[in-house]
């Protein structure tokens, strides 16, 4: 079972993690309704590394991005669904529309996102070269997505 950690150890808690021979991969998302595309991108973004860590945005990243009527869920739900998931060892909440800054404090080994980015494409592509990130861009599971449950539950 995942465990929530604390923006302000998180830094501190993977260079541990680091030090004792340990790899992380880290992704980001709302994860707001969590359907079958989810579990499959954590599932695999997990074989990427001895642990993984889901960089959640906050209720007010979530709002600033997708707008007033999002999320859904609240980012304490949302982080103890995600705990629950067997491929998602932390969770660590962040207020940002963001995660670049907080990437670049965990310096993951691995960053996971989806393959609708590239290189060319991706806004944190600039920290994960400077921190020797490798960067997997992962398949989506086709017409799986939180806006695509909301529109059908809108009939």
């Amino acid at each position: 079972m995942g465990q929530i950690i604390n923006r302000e150890n998180i830094a501190g808690f993977v260079d541990k993690l680091h030090k004792s021979g340990k790899t992380v991969v880290t992704t980001n998302g709302c994860f707001d309704i969590l359907h079958v595309g989810h579990v499959r991108y954590l599932q695999k973004t997990k074989s990427f590394a001895d642990y993984s860590i889901v960089l959640l945005n906050s209720d007010k990243s979530v709002r600033s991005i997708k707008g007033p009527s999002r999320p859904i869920n609240n980012e304490n739900d949302r982080a103890e669904i995600l705990c629950a998931l067997s491929c998602v060892d932390y969770v660590v909440l962040f207020d940002e529309d963001s995660p670049r800054n907080l990437l670049d404090e965990i310096k993951p080994d691995v960053y996971t996102k989806g393959a609708d980015y590239t290189m060319e494409t991706l806004p944190e592509a600039d920290i994960m070269r400077k921190n020797g990130t490798r960067v997997e861009f992962i398949e989506f599971v086709a017409g799986k997505s939180t806006t695509a449950t909301i529109e059908k539950m809108k009939g």
